[in-house]
């Protein structure tokens, strides 16, 4: 599998774990000129967090080269782990740790 498959692979089951449509996630990596996408040395995912339909944050998430080796699975966790990490601190922010 290419690094360019593992990452849409990664964003796809990144979108089924989290099933929120408030979240979007783009797979940027080098060579990719996806709109949206810097372009850097390493592989990072952008996700996009929409709050009632109108406030946007952005995190990129870098993906160290030395976990580009790891299972497809466990860099799902870790992703995973990221996004609701970032979401809760906006939620915090936004609605003041209801």
């Amino acid at each position: 599998m290419s690094l360019e498959e593992k990452f849409k692979l990664l964003a796809e089951e990144v979108k089924k774990n989290m099933a929120n449509p408030d979240i979007d996630v783009e797979v940027c990596f080098p060579g990719n000129v996806d709109e949206g996408c810097e372009p850097k040395s390493y592989p990072y995912l952008r996700v996009k967090y929409v709050i009632e339909g109108h406030d946007v944050y952005e995190k990129e998430i870098d993906i160290d080269p030395a976990h580009l080796d790891r299972d497809i699975k466990d860099l799902v966790n870790f992703v995973t782990f990221q996004i609701q990490q970032f979401m809760e601190e906006i939620d915090s922010v936004e609605y003041g740790g209801e």
